[in-house]
């Protein structure tokens, strides 16, 4: 049972991508008057955070391993 707490506040609190990262912050905040366009922007959101992971994924395994240029990782 302490497990499932410890999970629940660590996803709620900690890890929790509006309170930890800026941005989710203007699907949130900014069109959540309508659902439509909170869905809308929530899912350019995702798209947009998914796309730039695959990015840095591929630049990290493709370009700066091979070439041991791992110091420039962010």
């Amino acid at each position: 049972m302490t497990d499932y707490l410890l999970l629940f506040v660590g996803t709620v609190l900690v890890n929790n991508f509006v309170l930890v990262k800026f941005l989710g912050l203007c699907p949130f905040m900014g069109v959540s008057k309508k659902l439509e366009t909170a869905i809308g922007m929530g899912l350019a959101t995702t798209f947009v955070i998914t796309l730039a992971s695959i990015c840095a994924w591929l630049v990290n395994h493709l370009i700066l391993l091979p070439l041991d240029l791992v110091y420039l990782r962010t």
